[in-house]
């Protein structure tokens, strides 16, 4: 079976163990950051009969679809996003295999854009490379977190494990979200915020951790950035759709909030040409790292490719639309 994995940016999947096991009969090629351009993506997977993405960095539609006569399967690291237009797959034949996920790297990923973000680090090793000595060139300086807020919204796998660290490190953890996520913070100890505004004024560090749907997509608008503090950082590992388009840099110009630390954009990957926050001078940016790390993708692709090889030997688990199997029985 010819399985392609695609958008492997740093092509890393290749080094990991998963991808050479001995006698499964799969053939696979990992491709870099695929092309824009419609007729050259074409091209690299045409002839796939199985496709790994690499979480929601590659777009599957109806339209891609109909120039992949040979696809049988996606096999998706992690759950299914908006990425992949499940109708027109199953339209088209094309199973999808859902896969599992781990909440330990994203949360791990938040803590130390919240510590680097509040004690300016990037801003202190730049300018020591070039010569300065604890000079960033103002007077505005670092900050720890015991005593502050830690503004968490939503509290599901991620959420509670930054609600941990904030405890750990002596801060006031208030959270909003849903009836179940405030249910489960509350029973866990934590206070909870008595409405969503008030997150957003009471909190120094407010984190995002709410799941994309249509109800939460642009739900962050200008009008609850402005209720930060001068001196908040709002941190995003979770969706930039979350915010409003544009909401975010016309607050951090207004001065509410003070900071922001992101590791997602709307456009992936980002370019300076076309996110102006990239070059903010007080944002920190990360180009998407809160699931790119070695562990992450060890059990990411290892379970995705064990649902390969369970649908090449004709007993295919964990699919998300099985009822796309029956064009090919």
């Amino acid at each position: 079976m010819r399985v392609v994995i695609p958008d492997d940016y740093q092509r890393a999947s290749a080094a990991l163990p998963a991808l050479h096991a001995q006698g499964d009969g799969l053939q696979i090629e990992v491709l870099g950051a695929l092309p824009d351009d419609f007729e050259q993506r074409i091209a690299l997977l045409k002839d796939a009969q199985a496709l790994v993405l690499i979480r929601e960095r590659t777009q599957i539609d109806a339209a891609l679809l109909a120039h992949l006569p040979r696809l049988l399967l996606i096999s998706q690291t992690g759950k299914i996003g908006a990425h992949v237009d499940v109708t027109a797959c199953t339209a088209h034949g094309v199973a999808i295999a859902e896969g599992v996920g781990s909440p330990i790297a994203p949360a791990e990923l938040t803590w130390a854009l919240i510590m680097a973000a509040m004690r300016r680090l990037p801003d202190y090793a730049a300018a020591l490379q070039t010569g300065r000595w604890q000079d960033v060139g103002d007077a505005r300086l670092g900050r720890t977190l015991h005593g502050r807020t830690l503004g968490i919204w939503s509290y599901g796998k991620i959420g509670r494990l930054v609600a941990g660290y904030g405890r750990a490190f002596g801060m006031q953890v208030l959270v909003w979200g849903g009836d179940a996520a405030r249910a489960a913070a509350q029973a866990d100890g934590y206070a909870m915020a008595p409405s969503c505004e008030a997150l957003f004024e009471r909190s120094d560090v407010l984190t995002l951790h709410r799941r994309l749907v249509p109800g939460t997509r642009h739900q962050l608008d200008g009008a609850l950035l402005s209720r930060m503090k001068s001196d908040a950082l709002l941190v995003n590992t979770s969706r930039a759709e979350l915010i409003a388009p544009g909401a975010l840099l016309a607050a951090l110009d207004a001065g509410h909030p003070g900071m922001a630390a992101l590791d997602v954009f709307e456009h992936e990957p980002a370019k300076p040409q076309h996110e102006p926050l990239l070059s903010h001078p007080r944002v920190l940016a990360m180009p998407h790292l809160g699931y790119v790390e070695q562990d992450s993708y060890a059990l990411y692709l290892g379970t995705a490719l064990d649902n390969v090889r369970a649908f090449a030997t004709g007993t295919p688990q964990n699919i998300l639309n099985p009822e796309a199997l029956s064009a090919h029985r």
